[in-house]
């Protein structure tokens, strides 16, 4: 699963670049190249080289990939083909998956760091788990949002309150992290039950919200509860894919 670990880093970091040098200025190569960046570098310092060497260079040039992929170009505010990203994603997770046997052990730094580390559950994992945490998290702070908005754009479900005043449910863009991050942690710590009810609390606090606009002039609430509920399934199945791999 080492291959799976470094695809998951280099994505994540693609898409956490573009967060925070998108809103200032949108360089192209930037964010894509510190992502191919971080694929290598954390190759290296795992000890994989040889046939391993290979693949962290070509899960680099899918990492650089994604990131022109994923991301709509400058002036534009919606991905006009959102569905190639999405199945380059899952199309390379599925072809990680059948290549797992032959992927290399984690060593090398990376390896010793792990067998050092003062906590408990990670000097007692293997270092190839921890390199996918790593990854998962890097996902849920910001490939999550990402494959949210692809989703949405592939089923042609636009936020209705775009443009309108007092749009609350941009909060969703920060909510979304935090609440991946939730479950990924609980799930972690094998506290599924608990991750439950972080979702059935989410749909307890938006339901007065929802409710909101029930009968008034603007938006429908059947248009905003569409948008609401797509994003949600989405980003709490992105926790639950990622938690799949590091579990297995």
């Amino acid at each position: 699963m080492s291959w799976i670990a470094l695809l998951l880093i280099g994505i994540g970091t693609v898409d956490f670049a573009h967060s925070l040098l998108d809103p200032l200025k949108r360089i192209r190569w930037v964010p894509e190249a510190i992502g191919a960046v971080a694929v290598i570098a954390f190759g290296l310092l795992s000890a994989l080289f040889g046939g391993d060497l290979a693949a962290v260079i070509v899960i680099a040039g899918i990492t650089v990939l994604w990131g022109f992929l994923a991301h709509p170009p400058e002036g534009s505010d919606a991905n006009p083909r959102p569905g190639i990203p999405l199945a380059l994603l899952g199309g390379t997770i599925f072809v990680g998956i059948l290549l797992a046997p032959v992927a290399g052990e984690v060593g090398g730094p990376v390896a010793a760091w792990a067998e050092q580390a003062p906590w408990v559950w990670v000097e007692s994992a293997r270092p190839e788990a921890v390199l996918l945490v790593f990854g998962g998290l890097l996902v849920q702070v910001s490939t999550g949002n990402v494959v949210v908005q692809l989703v949405l754009d592939v089923a042609k479900v636009a936020n209705p309150l775009d443009g309108v005043d007092g749009n609350n449910l941009k909060g969703g863009r920060l909510l979304g992290p935090l609440e991946r991050l939730t479950i990924f942690g609980l799930g972690l710590t094998g506290n599924l039950a608990a991750a439950g009810l972080v979702v059935a609390a989410k749909g307890l606090i938006r339901w007065p919200e929802l409710q909101s606009f029930r009968g008034n002039d603007g938006p429908s609430i059947n248009d905003v509860t569409e948008y609401f509920l797509v994003g949600s399934f989405v980003s709490w199945m992105t926790s639950l894919v990622t938690l799949a791999l590091v579990i297995t």
